[in-house]
């Protein structure tokens, strides 16, 4: 099984992230992994590090899938390959520091020592400058993988991206995710079809939608609030609905691994021990547990937020579905399985009204993402959604 597999619809950048890990001579110490939120941007980057570190390369290239040093790097133990994969906001100056010193370091046991970094995007102007010093004086065997939606400056500084090779990737075809959940992961077909179909080219999303009743009962709810709205009371309730579905989902995820990580802490402070030590030890651990909590809220903060981000992404996906539909455009649509409210909503609605309904979800993500609170920033985006129309005009269509 090759480290490739996994890397769907990038053939492209598959071939040359090969040849680069067949010949060093075509090897570049840092790499940046650009393309749209579900593309695989850090998947590539993963099995691309696998391939550089792998013991027993086939005749066909690097990435055999199945020695050590391809199954360690696959599963996240490797130990010359570090991910950085942030729980919360963002990558901390502190987190970067530490991290760019121990990449700096020979390989222990594989040929490279590499740091990947799943979201470079959200790195903060401190974290950045550190790794931007790195990259530009970099150990000879130490490689950077960093991955972010686009090479915009807003994602990645210019100083940084002008020293890493640029490896874009696309959105997968629909296919070839429905491939990959049937061949791959055993889901039947016909379910494999329906999720690529409404994944809007998001690998991790189509399984989830295959695999989770909940997230298909969530999507539901969603996609039936643009023809719900009538007036502010629906606002009003769909907001609630909406916070309290993120919340919910960033507990589930949070809860066990929460504990887990205040247990183990408490035994790695002593907890319950006794001698000369045991009152120092305990100012220590107040302070860690400050810390861990600091995290840790900031951990749910960013999964309340990615939840909500799904959901509006699906709602733009219908307004977007609505004006392709009035304009008669030939494209692929969103959500195939709404076809029928689509049609209705494009005959009751305007084209003008529905771009604005589809730019106060945009807004809204936008104002998410500049820590505007939630509630204020979905209570505003509905709004705009059940009265699109300026002020001055007549009552909306609300069709």
């Amino acid at each position: 099984m090759s480290v490739w597999a996994d890397v769907v619809g990038q053939h492209r950048a598959v071939a040359e992230l090969s040849a680069a890990a067949a010949e060093e001579s075509a090897m570049t110490h840092a790499w940046l992994f650009t393309g749209p939120p579900g593309c695989g941007r850090s998947v590539a980057a993963r099995a691309f590090a696998a391939a550089l570190q792998c013991a027993e390369p086939p005749p066909e290239g690097p990435g055999c899938g199945v020695c050590q040093a391809c199954r360690t790097v696959l599963a996240g133990t490797h130990a010359d390959v570090r991910e950085v994969v942030p729980d919360g906001l963002s990558i901390k100056v502190s987190e970067m520091r530490a991290l760019v010193q121990i990449a700096a370091r020979r390989p222990s046991t594989g040929r490279w020592q590499i740091l990947l970094i799943a979201d470079a995007d959200r790195l903060t102007e401190g974290a950045a400058n550190a790794l931007l010093k790195a990259v530009e004086e970099p150990a000879g065997s130490t490689v950077f993988l960093l991955c972010a939606p686009s090479d915009h400056p807003d994602d990645v500084p210019v100083t940084i991206r002008s020293r890493c090779r640029a490896v874009p990737l696309g959105t997968p075809p629909a296919d070839a995710i429905a491939a990959v959940l049937h061949d791959r992961d055993g889901i039947d077909i016909e379910r494999a079809s329906w999720a690529s179909s409404v994944c809007g080219g998001h690998v991790g999303r189509a399984r989830r939608l295959a695999r989770d009743d909940e997230a298909r009962a969530r999507r539901e709810r969603v996609l039936a609030l643009p023809t719900s709205l009538r007036g502010f009371g629906e606002v009003f309730t769909a907001a609630d609905e909406l916070i309290g579905t993120a919340e919910a989902e960033a507990a589930d995820l949070a809860g066990t691994r929460d504990v887990a990580e205040r247990e183990a802490l408490a035994t790695a402070m002593g907890a319950g021990g006794t001698g000369k030590g045991v009152a120092a030890a305990a100012r220590g651990a107040k302070a860690a547990e400050r810390e861990l909590e600091r995290k840790q809220r900031s951990r749910a903060t960013r999964s309340q937020r990615d939840s909500l981000d799904r959901a509006l992404v699906d709602l733009a996906g219908f307004y977007r579905d609505v004006l392709t539909a009035r304009l008669r455009a030939s494209v692929a649509p969103t959500h195939p399985d709404r076809a029928a409210e689509i049609r209705r909503a494009a005959g009751d609605w305007t084209s003008e009204s529905t771009l604005r309904r589809l730019e106060a979800v945009l807004a809204c993500r936008e104002a998410l993402e500049l820590n505007v609170k939630p509630r204020i920033a979905v209570e505003a985006m509905l709004t705009v959604l059940c009265f699109p129309q300026p002020t001055g005009h007549r009552p909306p269509d609300t069709g």
